[in-house]
């Protein structure tokens, strides 16, 4: 039996949705194909760096 599994759904729900809603913004705001790309890669990575700058901000 596998015992060692957790869910973690909720969570997992809560960045899909972030994600989907950051991909949307970034792709309706894509000037050219390369800020659509990037718009993706920050839409991923999104997270992170909404915790690096409120740690930024707080003085972390």
């Amino acid at each position: 039996m596998d015992h060692d599994k957790h869910g973690s759904g909720s969570a997992s729900a809560v960045y899909g949705l972030g994600f989907i809603g950051a991909l949307v913004y970034y792709i309706s705001a894509a000037t050219s194909i390369w800020t659509g790309v990037l718009g993706v890669l920050k839409s991923i990575v999104w997270p992170a760096i909404l915790v690096y700058e409120a740690l930024k901000s707080l003085g972390a």
